[in-house]
């Protein structure tokens, strides 16, 4: 429980201190740039869905494209530390290094699609 709190914690900080101009600058108004941003960013800050969907509402009210947040929420949930620390143990670190590779070239070709179809 204490866990969920403070993902709760972060995603209320990143709302309050991250200016809304930053996030429309950064995920909204290039959204070439912005897909690459929100899938980069995704990696270390994923927590839970359960922080991320409020955080992820608030920037897209901000101006975050729909295809940054598609690709924040693939690398997220992909890069988990608990998710990659299985993958790691049970494919080698090869494989390891190439799971992490599709799964970012994978957020941002969808990424990019969405902002294309959106």
């Amino acid at each position: 429980m204490a866990f969920s709190r403070t993902r709760q914690r972060v995603s209320a900080l990143f709302q309050r201190y991250v200016p809304a101009d930053l996030v429309a600058d950064l995920f909204g108004n290039n959204r070439g740039f912005g897909v690459l941003m929100a899938a980069t960013i995704g990696v270390p800050l994923y927590a839970c869905g359960g922080g991320t969907i409020p955080l992820l509402q608030a920037w897209l009210a901000d101006g975050m494209s729909m295809g940054s947040a598609a690709a924040f929420m693939i690398t997220g949930p992909a890069t988990k530390i608990t998710n990659l620390g299985a993958v790691k143990i049970v494919l080698g670190v090869k494989r390891f290094a190439l799971y992490l590779a599709f799964t970012i070239l994978f957020a941002l070709g969808t990424g990019w699609i969405v902002d294309i179809i959106f």
